[in-house]
């Protein structure tokens, strides 16, 4: 399993694991971590799992996509670390990970 610790905008912070292969997105859903709406179900057709990367991660992932960053134009609040967190797979490789949540999904 995965660790990956989700922090809300309130400074609140939750530690859940997660599948290798799954998303953040779902991993977030899985585990009931408020602020995840994903009203597309991780399509990428939507900005309702907005993230913002903490910045001692946002380099050790792999960049967004053209279609994620179309996505996040409709996002609320967008940050240089901001992600959509169906598109970040859930692997050992980021083991520790710590998104924030936005105040509110766009």
């Amino acid at each position: 399993m995965v660790q990956i610790i989700f922090i809300d905008s309130t400074g609140q912070s939750r530690s859940v694991e997660g599948d290798e292969g799954a998303t953040v997105m779902e991993t977030a859903l899985k585990n009931s971590v408020p602020g995840i709406e994903a009203e597309c179900g991780g399509a990428c057709a939507c900005a309702t799992c907005h993230v913002y990367v903490d910045e001692s991660w946002a380099a050790r992932l792999p960049e967004a996509q053209p279609m994620e960053e179309d996505m996040l134009d409709f996002a609320f609040d967008v940050r240089p670390t901001s992600r959509l967190s169906c598109q970040i797979r859930v692997s050992g490789a980021i083991d520790g990970l710590v998104v924030h949540t936005p105040e509110r999904q766009g």
